[in-house]
Formats: structure tokens, sequence, C-alpha cells
């Protein structure tokens, strides 16, 4: 009778996760109170949706694509990661922009820096509404050059908007990398953003 029962519990177990419905990620997940929860994460978390997966100290804070799968595995929820992403970055609702930023974008391109700052004027603070990258902010920084990539993640010393210049610290080395913002929580370095950059080594 004891192993009938035991049974019965593990069929309902996985009957209730097959049960749960794939979810999609926010195109821009925010929370309200420093507690992210799968539902700030995920449309169609349901019952999941309070449940706590992180908090967030500052304006934001990112979570590694992995880490996300696994914590909503283990509620009965099923985010595919159809885009690819490494990295999922949350911000504080108060001050996020209305609209969706390009954290579900591909990366950019080498070339697509300067564009951007032959077209956009650079001010001298980025505003709360148009910043992608806060101060402290984990960055993750490509270097690009003649066909080869290489990345770090580094500490944001300043704010920065979609194409504005931004020193980010190498924490292995101590090292600045003059950098240009891409996307939340993503820069880019190297001669393609402008002469005299500087790159750190991991």
């Amino acid at each position: 009778m004891r192993s009938l029962i035991l049974g019965a519990a593990s069929a309902l177990m996985v009957a209730g996760q097959a049960l749960a419905g794939p979810v999609t990620l926010k195109a821009n997940p925010v929370d309200s109170d420093g507690r992210v929860t799968l539902g700030d994460l995920f449309d169609g978390a349901g019952a999941a949706s309070g449940v706590v997966v992180g908090s967030r100290a500052g304006p934001s804070v990112v979570f590694e694509a992995g880490q996300l799968q696994s914590l909503a595995r283990q509620s009965g929820l099923d985010w595919a990661n159809p885009s690819g992403l490494r990295r999922v970055v949350v911000r504080n609702a108060a001050v996020a922009p209305n609209a969706s930023p390009p954290a579900l974008a591909a990366p950019a391109s080498a070339d697509a820096a300067p564009a951007v700052l032959a077209n956009r004027p650079q001010p001298v603070r980025a505003s709360l509404a148009d910043r992608v990258i806060s101060r402290n902010d984990m960055v993750e920084v490509a270097y690009e050059v003649g066909g080869v990539r290489l990345t770090i993640t580094g500490r944001a010393e300043g704010n920065a908007t979609v194409g504005q210049r931004l020193a980010v610290r190498n924490l292995q080395s101590g090292r600045i990398i003059d950098a240009v913002a891409t996307s939340p929580g993503r820069a880019l370095a190297g001669p393609s953003t402008r002469d005299s950059q500087q790159f750190a080594a991991r």
C-alpha cells in the first residue's frame, strides 16, 4: 500500500510539471520593492508569480539566463529562452523607461557604435528615463578587432545611455576600460568605438 501511495504522489508531481505551460520573458522586467519574483520576470507565471528568485539592492540586478531557467523549472515553469540570452537585467520600476529597452536584442556589432555616436548628442549626465547602465551595475564589455571578439564583466564607474561613453572597471585587474554603452548591461570597446581605447585582458 505504501508503494502505491508513493507511486501516486510521484505521478501527481510529474503530471503537475507537465501541465505547467511555457512562460515568456517580459520585454522590460522590473520590480517595485527590491524583491524580484517569477511574476516580475515572466508572463504566464500563474501561481508561481510570487516566488522570490533574487533581490535588487541598486537600480538594477543582472541574472544569468541559465540560472533563471533552473529557478523557473523548480517552480514548474518552462522558459525555453528562444532568443538565446546570456543575461537578463531587472530594473527598478520607479526609474525604468516605459519603452522596452534592447535587453532582448542581439549583441551590437563592432561598427554600430560609431554610427550611434555620430547621430546622437552626448549628454553630460544620463537621464533616468534613457539610462541603460547605472553606476555600480555589472556590465559585459565586448572588444572586437580584426575579427576577434573578447568579453569581460566589470563594474560601471558611472551612468550611461545608449551610445554614451563610460568607464568600466575590470574587477580582476583593477584597470579601467573606456567603453560605449550599447544596451542594458552591455558595452563595446576597441578601435571601432574611437581612437585610444583601453581594454584590460581577462
